[in-house]
């Protein structure tokens, strides 16, 4: 994949635009992606990322995210601010901070910053921290789409090191975790620290030379999420159908179409968690879709049947203009579309494992997208 500047805020908000489709409903907030990205710019910074393979091996790498439940926030959570004396947001970009703490912590310098997950926050916005930094950032990420769980990303699959993890919120609290006994204890320590915090701090994690970043990096990711932006974008103005063109960018599949009827969610362990349920128009009348999701959707259901689920994509975007919409946002009467797309990467025995169905307590086998779409007749 050759290098990429970003050269206008067109480009900048086709990029957010790619990401939080493929954060499949999590992945961060994309308003707050954009809006850092867009400051850096206008402040003479370059946005950029560099293919994999030009940087140096013993280059030292670290994968800086936001880590918490993307849940609003409620009357008693901003109780909770005021009993533990949270009175003023001291820190804007946490992950900036986070970097900082780890090479401190580390005493050395880390020169590339890789994004953990694709997602409208959670890819941008370490992008930002890379060009705030005057750091690389690689053109490729851990997951090649959001996941809820930190266990779940390819260099937990492959055994690499989560810690020294360094974990800053806006309120100014600094943590170093050193080491851990467990990926899922460091997920479960990550999430605790967050709780306290908005729900959400900045940390960063997978620390680690290049060399052993190349072994588990999924690259070209962050060309392709300027790419699908950037045909959703061009749809709308030449007045095509923006979703068709969505689906074809990905490759993928129009699962759905129609009202958004019911919303059930839940703010719990650190995670948003939660079911919608939407009726068909058009093709798709006398229809019903529900997708159950745990920040990011997870499990999709035609009419009751079992349908598409991770690790392939389900994303749900606005009918009339195919903006991809994040959980947290997605109201109900809100008319959307649902886009199905391949999730290669996890095709495997670990992978379906750690992000298909039975992992979150569903028993359901994984069956791939194209072959769910067969057998539901689209």
């Amino acid at each position: 994949m050759p290098n990429k500047t970003l050269k206008n805020e067109e480009e900048i908000k086709d990029f957010v635009r790619g990401c939080a489709f493929f954060g499949t409903g999590g992945g961060g907030n994309p308003q707050e992606g954009l809006s850092l990205l867009l400051e850096t710019f206008r402040s003479g910074k370059k946005i950029q990322w560099v293919d994999v393979q030009e940087i140096d091996d013993e280059d030292w790498t670290t994968a800086p995210a936001g880590m918490g439940s993307i849940a609003p926030l409620t009357p008693d959570k901003m109780k909770m601010f005021e009993r533990l004396g949270f009175k003023e947001r001291k820190v804007k970009r946490t992950l900036v901070e986070a970097v900082r703490q780890l090479e401190k912590y580390l005493q050395a310098e880390v020169k590339v910053i890789v994004p953990i997950e694709i997602g409208g926050g959670n890819t941008p916005i370490p992008l930002d921290t890379a060009a705030q930094l005057g750091k690389l950032t690689v053109d490729g990420d851990y997951t090649g789409r959001a996941i809820p769980e930190a266990e779940q990303c390819m260099p937990a699959m492959c055994n690499k090191k989560i810690t020294p993890m360094a974990c800053v919120d806006d309120w100014g609290n600094i943590t170093i975790i050193k080491d851990v006994v467990t990926l899922a204890a460091a997920e479960r320590l990550g999430k605790m620290i967050s709780t306290i915090a908005t729900g959400l701090c900045g940390e960063t994690f997978f620390t680690m030379k290049a060399k052993e970043m190349k072994e588990v990096v999924i690259p070209g990711t962050l060309t392709r999420c300027l790419n699908v932006g950037n045909a959703i974008r061009k749809a709308r103005e030449r007045g095509d159908d923006p979703v068709e063109a969505a689906v074809k960018a990905v490759e993928g599949w129009l699962l759905f179409k129609g009202r958004v009827s019911r919303r059930e969610t839940e703010d719990r362990e650190g995670y948003y968690w939660g079911t919608n349920i939407t009726e068909g128009i058009d093709e798709f009348k006398g229809h019903r879709f529900k997708i159950w999701f745990k920040n990011e959707n997870h499990i999709s259901w035609l009419d009751e049947e079992p349908y598409v689920t991770s690790p392939d994509i389900i994303e749900v975007v606005q009918l009339e203009t195919a903006e991809p919409i994040t959980n947290t946002a997605l109201q109900e009467n809100e008319m959307v579309a649902v886009i199905g797309a391949r999730n290669e990467k996890y095709r495997t025995e670990k992978g379906i494992e750690v992000v298909g169905p039975k992992h979150y307590g569903y028993k359901l086998g994984y069956i791939p997208i194209e072959a769910r779409i067969e057998v539901g007749g689209e």
